[in-house]
């Protein structure tokens, strides 16, 4: 439930997680409700690792809406955060039309204040957005007692924010309605369906990309033939083919379809007048270094996808992650600056065979990955019950530790 203050401040805490399309959304047919050309499949990552946690505060002494993101005040205003705000007021003011909950003690004519931070690069290709809208959402909605479907609702701020409403393995469906109410998230299977699955994230760079996704996709959907051949006629059965893939468990399976369907994502991209280019030299080094790998074993052990941006989200399995971990640190030496370049679930040392190291042919790039961070499949958004964890104080502004 939320807690209210002493100063009749309502704050509630929610946290929600990342999640990395293994079959990728790209390009929308309606803008301003974000509808996709073709469904999608994400795996949702732990929260261990990689998350959002955002903190809402209702009171009737606020002059006005604000909201703070990772330490800096931001712009309220924004159409797609204003969409998400007046979305759930709309659902909580509904809700209380059906039954005896009044306004007021929902506090719908209250203003709002929102603090949120990553524990991740912001923009830089790991998915900030589909995680900061659906911790948005969630925690919205536990504030004003809104339940049931919320995905169409975050994907109003952020189309892959829908996904990162479940846990595990999860599908958005494109929808054929206008209205967009098709247009949502489901569980294929929990986290807990596949254990042994493990994902690394190589970071390249956590900059921010120099073209964003929403820019981009319209520019794809304006300009690529290959976009639209692939809505219509690749997606379709590839969703199919990974869903099974998932239910499962074939790795093989999931890991090639995951490789083409990166790199025919980042083909529309090429195929885009004028092009663009999200990937760098690391980025075809480490895809070199995969199918090396791979070629060595005579089967498929990793795979990697990605996103809008040049770090690699690998798939592997456990048994598998203390060599290839190895093989990246081998090929991609790190800084020895003291900087942790391992974090996230732990791995253990191995030593490399010869045979390896000469099967895999990239030359050694020193630097070229910032970190790695080792995770899994984990749970949807869930909120956050300990008071001391809230980011704004009993004042409503942000706690000077955020």
């Amino acid at each position: 439930m939320p807690e209210e203050s002493r100063h009749n401040i309502t704050l509630v805490t929610c946290t929600a997680p990342v999640n990395i399309a293994v079959i990728k959304y790209w390009g929308k047919r309606d803008e301003d409700l974000i509808l996709p050309i073709n469904s999608s499949l994400s795996v949702t990552l732990h929260q261990d690792q990689l998350k959002t946690t955002t903190t809402v505060a209702s009171s009737r002494h606020f002059k006005e809406d604000r909201i703070w993101l990772n330490g800096k005040e931001d712009n309220i205003n924004q159409p797609r955060l204003q969409s998400c705000l007046r979305e759930i007021r709309r659902l909580a003011r509904k809700r209380r039309s059906d039954g005896d909950v009044s306004t007021e003690s929902l506090g719908l004519s209250h203003k709002v204040h929102i603090c949120s931070v990553n524990n991740f690069p912001t923009a830089a290709g790991l998915a900030s957005s589909a995680a900061g809208y659906a911790c948005l959402v969630y925690t919205l909605a536990r504030l004003y007692g809104v339940e049931g479907e919320l995905s169409e609702v975050a994907r109003q701020g952020s189309g892959s924010a829908c996904r990162s409403m479940y846990g595990g393995f999860v599908q958005w469906r494109m929808g054929e309605r206008t209205d967009g109410k098709d247009s949502v998230a489901e569980q294929v299977e929990a986290e807990s369906h596949w254990p042994e699955l493990r994902v690394l994230i190589l970071v390249v760079s956590a900059e921010r990309k120099p073209v964003g996704s929403t820019a981009g996709m319209h520019t794809s959907v304006e300009t690529s033939l290959l976009l639209k051949h692939r809505a219509d006629s690749v997606v379709p059965g590839r969703m199919t083919e990974m869903i099974s893939a998932i239910r499962q468990r074939d790795f093989a399976a999931f890991g090639e379809l995951t490789m083409k369907d990166s790199n025919q994502f980042h083909a529309t991209c090429l195929d885009t007048y004028p092009p663009i280019f999200y990937l760098n030299d690391v980025s075809h080094r480490i895809i070199r270094m995969v199918h090396c790998y791979n070629a060595h074993y005579g089967h498929t052990r990793v795979a990697y996808t990605f996103d809008a941006g040049p770090n690699a989200v690998i798939y592997t399995l456990e048994e598998h992650v203390d060599e290839f971990v190895q093989v990246v640190k081998h090929f991609f030496p790190p800084e020895n600056n003291g900087g942790q370049f391992l974090k996230g679930l732990s791995v253990s040392p191995v030593s490399l065979s010869e045979e390896v190291k000469t099967a895999i042919a990239v030359e050694p790039t020193p630097k070229g990955i910032s970190y790695i961070i080792n995770t899994k499949a984990g749970p949807g958004p869930c909120m956050v019950e300990e008071p001391s964890l809230h980011l704004l104080g009993a004042d409503g502004l942000p706690k000077q530790t955020v």
